[in-house]
C-alpha cells in the first residue's frame, strides 16, 4: 500500500454544507479519501453530495443502507417513517448520473491492512457495531489488522489485543492522534448527521505510514441546512436534530 494520509468520512446524508466544511478544514492534508457510505438520505442535497464525493482524489467509496433505499434496493418498510419519507424524496430527486454512481459502489472492500464496510464486516450494509459484544463477533469476520465502519453516526474505537483477545471500547479523544495497534474497528462518526450530542461534522484523518487515527470535528452552518430541508418538505424532526446532534 502506498503510504499516505487519508481523509475518512461517512454518513454525509446529503448535507452539502457539512461536507464542504470538512473538506475545507482538511484541505491539503490528505492524498486520498475513503468514504464509508450513506452519501444520501435525510438531507436536501443528494446530487450535489454525490457529485462532490466523486470529484475527490484517490477515492474509495462504499454504498450504505440509505443509498440502497434511495435506489429501491432495500424495502422502505425496514425504515422508520422519517427515514422512509426521506428515502422516497431522495429517490425522486436523484439524477441518472447519481443513480448510476451509487449503483456502482461496493458494500465492502479489503486491501493491505484495512477492511472497509458501511455497517460491519459481517453484515456490510445493515448491522450496527455499538458495543464490545457485537464488535467481538465482527473481529471474526475480517482478517486485516484494521476495519473502518460507519452507519451508527457515532465515533467509536474497539480494540481486540492479540495478547488476550478481549474486545474493549476505547475513548475517542478529539484533536488527538490515536496510535493504531492490531486489531481495531474504528468509526469516524457522521459528517452530515452526528448522533453523539455534538452537532459538529465528524471525520478522521488516517496516516497509513505512522499508523495514526486522528478524530476531528468542524462547525458548519446548521440553520442553512435546516432551511433547505424544510423548503424541500423533508421530515421536520430530522432537521431539528441537526442543531444538537442527537
Amino acid at each position: 500500500m502506498q503510504l499516505m494520509k487519508v481523509l475518512i468520512i461517512s454518513d454525509i446524508h446529503a448535507n452539502l454544507t457539512a461536507l464542504e466544511a470538512v473538506l475545507e478544514q482538511a484541505a491539503d492534508e490528505y492524498q486520498a479519501v475513503w468514504c464509508l457510505g450513506d452519501l444520501v438520505g435525510y438531507g436536501p442535497d443528494p446530487n450535489e453530495c454525490v457529485e462532490l464525493i466523486r470529484s475527490l482524489p484517490n477515492l474509495v467509496c462504499l454504498i450504505g443502507n440509505h443509498d440502497q433505499a434511495a435506489l429501491g434496493k432495500i424495502p422502505l418498510e425496514r425504515f422508520n417513517q422519517d427515514a422512509r419519507d426521506a428515502a422516497s424524496w431522495t429517490k425522486s430527486e436523484l439524477s441518472g448520473t447519481s443513480e448510476a454512481y451509487l449503483l456502482s459502489l461496493p458494500s465492502r472492500v479489503s486491501f493491505d491492512d484495512f477492511t472497509l464496510a458501511h455497517g460491519s464486516p459481517r453484515q456490510p450494509v445493515w448491522e450496527y457495531i455499538l458495543d464490545p459484544a457485537t464488535a467481538e463477533m465482527n473481529f471474526l469476520a475480517f482478517e486485516t489488522p484494521y476495519c473502518l465502519v460507519g452507519h451508527s453516526h457515532l465515533p467509536l474505537v474497539f480494540r481486540r489485543p492479540p495478547e488476550n483477545g478481549q474486545t474493549e471500547l476505547k475513548a475517542v479523544r478529539w484533536d488527538e492522534p490515536l496510535q493504531l495497534r492490531p486489531r481495531m474497528i474504528l468509526n469516524p462518526g457522521s459528517v452530515g448527521q452526528p448522533r453523539d450530542m455534538d452537532p459538529r461534522a465528524a471525520y478522521a484523518m488516517l496516516d497509513t505510514e505512522g499508523l495514526t487515527w486522528y478524530p476531528q470535528r468542524v462547525d458548519y452552518d446548521v440553520p442553512a441546512v435546516q432551511r433547505r430541508m424544510m423548503e424541500a418538505g423533508l421530515p421536520e424532526r430530522q432537521a431539528l436534530r441537526l442543531m444538537s446532534g442527537w
